[in-house]
């Protein structure tokens, strides 16, 4: 461990912290104006009723109980829910909390590591590389990987606890060290491998006696912890879907993948070009390229293991790196992605600490070689830098988040349903079409591609192709929600082919399958209006407007389905909501003015009239009405 450092040497290490501090928050800083994407964002916060209702009893119960997203991390929930208790959904706050973070993990880390060597120059590289480069721009631009930064945290405060603990081992820093621990386990399981890093920074840098008994038995708690962290991680991936069975994922095919990744992103840190939030799992690998990928890491581990004694830095380096991506290499097969950046942000430091360790070794035999040293630490330094501020403007939008992924991937039929997906959410139906029909090209079993495209083609005014969408997808055996997406939508194509009779039984039977679905309502309600069954269908869209209170429309066609029936009252109330929800629109107003006309209330109909007036001056027909209805008033005080 390090001697007592003198004053000038704090306040060194002060200034480098805080030069770490400003150089993370300068590039990061243009992340404050950006937007959600909604590629997870809506799932782990802007569709999230819990997450949405900020820190409630009810919402922290949930955090410590859900499987939701497939994991189970309540205290990167809690984190999430603070964010909207203090700042709501203004999302540039939301991604600063990230950024925060991420500026206290390179602090920490920095801190950590000279500590733990003494070794001031060479632990600062491994942070400012940490900090800066673009690799890790994915855990800290993007709202959903909370879950990165904050594990990162707590696993570098568990490091500085260890330190501590073994500077003077006692009972209550034994505490502190499971006490981190256990909160990384819960903002994410992926830290389960930190046990085995300790053991590796028992030989090196703090040169504990060698690894027997009592080493191993000091690291059983943790060992405890992260068994059971695994195993509520394999059920809650398992229960949600999110595990890959072998027969979609063959076991060869994900070996090879594990070895190639390895070598790839090793290849990433070293030049960070084409990074993609989405890179798609291949169908199959090349053999000699996997067996080359299998040799090299044989080759590099038996050169390390061979400089063991004079350098164990590059043995604790590389079995850092190696071990610390076990959990996402992809033996367990979760998601379709081969890789992801997200992965690298705490392995990467492994392969840092080689190059770090490796230059202050040449510089100490041969110092000549120190200014050619510095110069390149401060060159990928500088480079990191530059290529992360371009790389972080990826993320300013959904849009150029994933037009930018697949600018750099090839058959990514997730990216394009994504992004169809968006358009989809900002009315721009054709451009949906066109990406869901290409992610259905590529993969002609996803569901979720092909429902939407029928949906787009709906949109589009196209009932007969989206008819011919809905029953392929209904052929491959949907299952749950997407069955019952599938006979709705089926069943409105038909309506919109004015074949209502076909359609009522694939409606019902929607509404069957899920029946807490407005749309399933809505749909059904519409049909049976149009076969004149108003009081059925009454009942129907007053069903939707219970679950989906916002919906304009559906409150509309309740109105004339009530109107249908003579209740003018009712129908009235139901666009009185519609006018409230578009307050803007003159022909809400109107209709609300002559529903209150019909049923006979004149002074509040002449007031929407004259609003629908306010609204379109050159509204011919509510004028005349107008006119019309102050007649009715006059009347009606003469005869009074």
């Amino acid at each position: 461990m390090a001697k007592v450092p003198s004053k000038p040497a704090v306040w060194l290490d002060l200034w480098i912290c805080l030069l770490l501090l400003a150089a993370t928050l300068a590039v990061y800083s243009q992340v404050r104006n950006y937007d959600f994407v909604n590629y997870d964002d809506p799932e782990y916060v802007g569709e999230n009723p819990h997450v949405r209702a900020g820190l409630t009893a009810d919402s922290l119960a949930w955090a410590l109980t859900s499987f939701e997203a497939a994991n189970w991390f309540p205290l990167t929930w809690i984190t999430h829910m603070a964010d909207c208790q203090f700042f709501g959904m203004e999302s540039g706050w939301h991604h600063l909390t990230n950024v925060w973070l991420h500026a206290l993990n390179a602090w920490l880390l920095f801190a950590v590591l000279k500590r733990m060597t003494g070794a001031r120059w060479p632990s600062a590289l491994v942070a400012f590389l940490f900090a800066l480069h673009p690799l890790h721009v994915e855990s800290v631009a993007w709202v959903a990987e909370r879950k990165d930064v904050l594990s990162a945290f707590f696993w570098f405060l568990t490091l500085w606890c260890y330190a501590r603990y073994v500077e003077r081992p006692g009972a209550g820093r034994y505490l502190t060290v499971l006490l981190a621990f256990t909160l990384g386990l819960m903002a994410k399981p992926m830290i389960v491998t930190l046990p085995f890093v300790l053991l590796l920074l028992d030989v090196w840098p703090l040169r504990r006696a060698p690894l027997m008994k009592p080493r191993l038995l000091e690291k059983v708690p943790l060992l405890a912890l992260a068994a059971g962290a695994s195993v509520l991680t394999f059920v809650a991936q398992r229960s949600s879907g999110a595990v890959a069975p072998l027969a979609g994922t063959p076991l060869a095919l994900r070996l090879g993948n594990a070895l190639v990744s390895y070598l790839v992103y090793i290849g990433d840190m070293l030049w960070p070009a084409g990074l993609a939030v989405l890179y798609p799992l291949p169908r199959t690998l090349p053999v000699l390229g996997v067996a080359a990928a299998g040799l090299a890491l044989a080759g590099i581990s038996l050169a390390v293991a061979r400089q063991f004694r004079a350098r164990p830095y590059l043995a604790v380096g590389w079995c850092w790196y190696l071990g610390t991506l076990v959990p996402v290499i992809g033996l367990v097969q979760v998601g379709t992605q081969s890789h992801a950046d997200r992965y690298t942000y705490v392995p990467m430091i492994g392969l840092t600490i080689m190059l770090a360790w490796g230059a202050a070794e040449l510089v100490e035999r041969r110092p000549r070689a120190r200014n050619a040293v510095i110069a390149a630490a401060v060159a990928a330094c500088s480079a990191s830098l530059a290529v992360t501020w371009f790389q972080i403007q990826y993320w300013a939008s959904t849009e150029t988040l994933l037009g930018h992924t697949l600018d750099v991937t090839s058959d990514n039929f997730i990216t394009h349903h994504n992004l169809a997906d968006y358009y989809l959410q900002h009315g721009n139906n054709e451009e949906a079409r066109q990406h869901d029909a290409e992610a259905v090209r590529i993969n002609p079993m996803y569901m979720e591609a092909r429902l939407n495209l029928a949906l787009a083609l709906s949109l589009l005014g196209r009932p007969g192709e989206a008819e011919v969408e809905y029953r392929r997808a209904l052929e491959q055996q949907p299952e749950g929600k997407q069955m019952a997406l599938a006979h709705s939508g089926l069943g409105a194509a038909l309506a919109a082919q004015h074949r209502t009779a076909e359609a009522l039984p694939e409606l019902e039977l929607a509404v069957q399958l899920r029946p807490e679905s407005a749309e399933g309502h809505y749909n059904l309600g519409t049909a049976l209006a149009e076969l004149g069954r108003n009081e059925e269908a009454a009942s129907e869209l007053a069903i939707a407007v219970r679950v989906e209170p916002g919906d304009a429309e559906a409150h509309y066609r309740l109105a004339v389905a009530l109107a249908a029936q003579d209740k003018r009252d009712e129908a009235a109330n139901e666009l009185a909501v519609v006018a409230q929800l578009r307050p803007g629109d003159a022909l809400s107003q109107y209709n609300l003015a002559l529903a209150l006309a019909r049923a006979g209330r004149l002074e509040e109909a002449i007031a929407h009239f004259s609003e629908a007036l306010r609204l379109k001056p050159d509204f011919e027909a509510a004028r005349q009405d107008l006119e019309i209805a102050e007649g009715q008033r006059r009347a009606s005080m003469k005869r009074r």
